[in-house]
């Protein structure tokens, strides 16, 4: 533990090498409150992919991983203890296909629970995440990553309420048959009226509403039907990083409005310009994918596209620095009250210099903190606000 801090206060010295004279002083005095603050705080992300790394790669996340984003020894190391883990399933799983392959996610997390019920335990709801953190264990809340894993079917959707799921994302980079994605060409106008029945279904039933991934005519068509709060779980600022993924500031002002949280995505293309180029030719690579597979075939085809796209990072220019200023653009918009934590760890191929894991948690707040943040704004960021919204949609 304490090696690994003194890499965090070397990584830091690094990119403040052109601070005043009494820098270092300070620096050391931010880390050590960053420390506390982690240990005192519930840390929630919005959106981790890591279970795709025990479906695809057989991983065991019960001890340090060498590779991937998250494990759960760093998970407790970082504070970060309340995730949200992302049944993700490609939109190239159609129909009853989708609906099997977030089973077997959804198993796969199962297998989690049980093998290791010392270190990691479902939650249901906000009380749950405070009981299971303050028990010294990981707290696993599940989403759903895009609507297409309910097969046009609210069945489907109450079941996976039953078996735990309080998050859905309405789309991923493909529009559902009901609802519109920001990376795909429009054809319902944003929310059809079967996705509205969705929303309504979801405020129902007590889970949370997603809407990162869709389109800005969906995100408006949302909030105009839905009667509790919604989240981005993992997007950010598109007048610092112009891609539709982003959001933008009349988003943020209208998400914020409805009591909802930006949860701020740490993918490289996401944070800063620089990246955004190179990340549009592997996005387009990637949407073209449509492997005319079902069964056992399909799911082994899944298995290699993401480890082949996840294994290993590319290189990029973002920065820890480039994730705090869009922290501080939210803030300064609607303030401290509607931003979080969404990493999208285990789901980016680029990360940022300083924000390589999970473990580097402590080196955001660090920077926090040096920028004026109280520790009680920065409680909300790591958590707090997302346990609100957990409140507000589940009830409890």
């Amino acid at each position: 533990m304490r090696n690994m801090f003194t890499i965090f206060t070397a990584l830091m010295l690094i990119s403040l090498t052109a601070a005043p004279h009494g820098a270092p002083a300070r620096l050391t005095q931010d880390m050590a409150r960053a420390r506390r603050i982690h240990a005192e705080a519930i840390g929630v992300d919005s959106h981790i992919d890591t279970i795709q790394r025990v479906l695809n790669g057989g991983e065991d996340l019960s001890t340090r991983t060498s590779g991937g984003h998250v494990d759960l020894t760093r998970l407790r190391e970082s504070g970060m203890r309340a995730p949200f883990f992302a049944l993700y399933v490609p939109t190239y799983f159609k129909g009853s296909e989708a609906v099997r392959r977030t089973l077997q996610l959804r198993d796969a997390m199962q297998r989690l629970l049980d093998t290791h019920p010392d270190q990691i335990e479902l939650a249901l709801t906000a009380a749950d995440v405070e009981r299971i953190v303050k028990a010294g264990r990981i707290s696993a809340v599940l989403t759903i990553e895009s609507g297409h894993a309910i097969a046009d079917d609210l069945a489907p959707l109450r079941m996976f309420h039953r078996l735990g799921v309080r998050s859905m994302t309405l789309t991923h980079f493909r529009n559902t048959n009901w609802a519109d994605s920001s990376t795909d060409t429009p054809q319902h106008n944003g929310l059809s009226e079967f996705g509205r029945e969705v929303v309504r279904e979801m405020n129902r039933i007590g889970m949370i509403v997603d809407i990162s991934h869709v389109s800005d005519k969906t995100f408006y068509d949302t909030l105009a039907v839905t009667t509790k709060p919604v989240i981005a779980s993992h997007s950010s600022c598109r007048a610092l990083v112009d891609v539709p993924r982003n959001m933008t500031d009349d988003m943020i002002r209208a998400l914020a409005k409805q009591g909802g949280v930006i949860g701020i995505n740490f993918g490289a293309s996401f944070l800063s310009q620089k990246d955004v180029e190179a990340s549009r030719r592997g996005f387009a690579a990637r949407a073209a994918v449509e492997p005319n597979l079902t069964g056992k075939a399909l799911d082994e085809f899944a298995a290699k596209d993401y480890l082949d796209t996840y294994s290993v990072m590319k290189p990029n220019r973002a920065t820890i620095e480039d994730a705090v200023a869009h922290i501080d653009h939210v803030v300064n918009l609607v303030g401290a009250d509607h931003v979080g934590i969404g990493s999208d760890w285990d789901g980016i191929s680029a990360v940022p210099a300083g924000l390589e894991d999970v473990s580097k948690m402590p080196a955001l707040t660090a920077l926090l903190l040096q920028r004026g943040y109280s520790e009680r704004d920065v409680k909300k960021i790591l958590g707090g606000n997302f346990l609100r919204v957990m409140r507000q949609v589940i009830g409890r």
